[in-house]
């Protein structure tokens, strides 16, 4: 799956999913994007956006974009606090479509 890293995520977090091709926010140069022209650009170009900003499902429609939304709900988005959502994150990532989100709360 292509994965995409919003701007917001820790980018070390990339190398707990080797098994996905991840690329960051900052990587694309869409690191300074706001929410709505972020997922413009993501296009046809990821299968999934994984984000830890907690407004995003709210406030853009997702259900129309080719590809799905994973919010992360942890302390603080540092790596650790995000570590234990990892199992929850691989196992949506199987089965993540187009349009849909998912929060995983840690």
């Amino acid at each position: 799956m292509r994965v995409l890293l919003d701007a917001c995520v820790p980018r070390r977090l990339r190398n707990q999913l080797p098994e996905h091709e991840v690329r960051t926010a900052q990587q694309m140069g869409w690191g300074n994007l706001d929410d709505g022209p972020l997922l413009d650009a993501m296009g046809n170009h990821f299968d999934a956006l994984v984000t830890v900003d907690k407004g995003l499902a709210k406030q853009q429609n997702i259900n129309a974009r080719p590809f799905g939304l994973v919010v992360l709900r942890a302390k603080t988005n540092r790596l650790a606090d995000l570590l234990p959502l990892l199992p929850g994150l691989l196992r949506t990532l199987e089965n993540l479509r187009p349009g849909e989100i998912h929060e995983l709360t840690g």
